[in-house]
């Protein structure tokens, strides 16, 4: 009786130290489940050739799947594997799960000792059109684990710009975890690039399941990322006098691609030199190319600091096939049908855009005016999808607490997204419920390791506390436009942001 006693009081103030303390959710003690361990769904056969070998997909015709037991690039087996982390005698910390489920492949990683009882989904981005799917690792993989959260992603059963499927392979994975673990307590949402479009979008789909979502570098504008494709397309044709088209199917963009690339190599004299020479590219525009590169940084995000490096960083990379060109122009959604062949039909509109030059205010300009009668207009065929097929629309109606962030000079999925949905999430009166963050980086999702683990221990203190964490005020152009936005919460390490040319952070 007297050993009871005492168990009670000390649980007692065990619990009163947590609230007062607030000692992080790692540090309690988490009962195990009263019910039945859920059954898991059913798995693909597992593999039966040697290790680091691919197999058919067992759900889409012509589709194969890589081993996720090995590292796989996206062209080969690099020979590395994926095995439990270990500490620094060698032991290992965490256990590991990998197989495939309804052709898609996963991962999951639990610590062996002092799991918290927390969830965190990973969803990867965009990987071309290829047939081979193939599974990655949380980029905060050995944090989660050091601090006592499981972790699982999934490769997803087709590639392309296929968002639905994202959503519906990640959500699988939480029953999966559930019948070969047991079933989380709480589980975050996080992703990078199209996997921050699906972040946004399996939030809202999947109302209840999740506590906590961190997009990175994500498109949480949906369509929008087409449009602003479209833009710097558009007004580099209208400056220039190029008469370019935008078809209306994949087969007649396609057939249409030649013909637009032989215009843009023929446009880009007009706009500068030194495209293409390099990473970044040693670009001189002309009075023309001025007037563009600046409408694509109204249309990417406003004025910001340390647009002009992302603009040369930019104009050095083509995209398949058009490797030719500058990036953008090798994007133009006129040659994939109004999308990247997922949609169906075009989802491109820009009938009512206002194209502007130096900054958004004031009245239109005699050259504005001119851009806006002369620039290409394009109407959409297929709205966002309310469901899981082809574009999926973020409604920006989140319920749980998003914390994001984004790199400033990005042009391939630019900051404007982090705008866009500030906006809808504003219009739906939860802004209280995003947070933005901007980095000051040149390239697509270049974020360093503390930029990530900032911002996910950041997200858990908010879910756990209730305390909205510190973000940048992204829709606010006066901020924006300032010498230090972004300097709050970019790593100030050295070397961290290669490439980023922009008024020095104060130290």
């Amino acid at each position: 009786m007297r050993r009871a006693g005492w168990k009670r009081p000390l649980g007692v103030l065990l619990g009163l130290l947590v609230l007062v303390l607030g000692l992080p959710a790692a540090a309690q003690a988490q009962p195990g489940p009263s019910h039945p361990r859920p059954r898991p769904p059913v798995e693909d056969p597992a593999p039966t050739g040697p290790d680091c070998t691919t197999t058919p997909s067992s759900t889409q015709a012509g589709y194969s799947v890589a081993d996720p037991r090995c590292v796989f690039n996206g062209a080969a087996y690099t020979g590395a594997r994926f095995v439990p982390q270990t500490n620094a005698a060698g032991h290992p910390i965490s256990r590991t799960l990998t197989g495939i489920l309804a052709g898609a492949p996963y991962r999951i990683e639990v610590p062996k000792q002092h799991w918290n009882g927390q969830l965190a989904l990973f969803a990867h981005g965009f990987r071309g059109n290829g047939t081979t799917v193939w599974v990655d690792d949380s980029p905060l993989r050995t944090y989660l684990v050091a601090h006592g959260f499981a972790w699982a992603a999934s490769g997803y059963s087709t590639n392309g710009y296929d968002v639905g499927q994202g959503v519906l392979d990640s959500h699988a994975l939480i029953g999966l975890f559930a019948g070969k673990v047991r079933t989380a307590r709480s589980v975050y949402m996080t992703g990078v690039s199209m996997g921050g479009h699906i972040t946004a979008v399996e939030i809202e789909h999947f109302r209840g399941d999740f506590v906590g979502a961190m997009p990175a570098c994500g498109v949480l504008g949906d369509t929008e990322l087409f449009d602003y494709f479209t833009d710097a397309n558009v007004t580099a044709a209208a400056l220039t006098g190029t008469a370019i088209q935008f078809p209306m199917t994949l087969a007649a963009g396609q057939a249409y691609t030649p013909t637009y690339g032989a215009q843009v190599l023929s446009e880009l004299p007009a706009l500068g030199s030194g495209f293409v020479t390099g990473n970044p590219a040693n670009v001189s525009l002309t009075p023309t190319g001025q007037t563009w590169a600046s409408t694509v940084e109204l249309r990417s995000g406003g004025i910001r600091p340390g647009f002009a490096s992302g603009f040369a960083f930019w104009a050095s990379a083509g995209f398949a096939p058009l490797t030719n060109v500058p990036f953008l122009f090798g994007v133009y959604p006129g040659l994939s049908g109004g999308t990247i062949g997922i949609a169906d039909g075009n989802v491109v509109d820009n009938r009512f855009t206002l194209y502007r030059i130096g900054d958004n205010r004031g009245p239109l300009t005699a050259a504005e005016i001119a851009l806006n009668r002369s620039v290409l207009r394009v109407a959409a065929t297929t709205p966002p999808s309310r469901g899981l097929t082809g574009i999926p629309k973020v409604v920006g109606d989140p319920h749980i607490p998003v914390l994001s962030m984004h790199d400033l000079g990005d042009l391939f999925v630019p900051f404007k997204m982090e705008q866009i949905y500030a906006q809808r999430v504003a219009a739906h009166g939860e802004s209280r419920l995003f947070v933005s963050r901007a980095i000051r980086g040149v390239g697509h999702c270049d974020f360093t390791q503390a930029e990530f683990q900032r911002g996910f221990a950041d997200l858990v203190t908010w879910v756990r506390t209730g305390h909205r964490p510190a973000g940048d005020r992204v829709t606010d152009a006066r901020v924006v436009a300032s010498p230090t936005f972004g300097c709050k919460f970019t790593d100030p390490t050295p070397g961290a942001h290669v490439g980023f040319v922009a008024p020095v952070c104060p130290s």
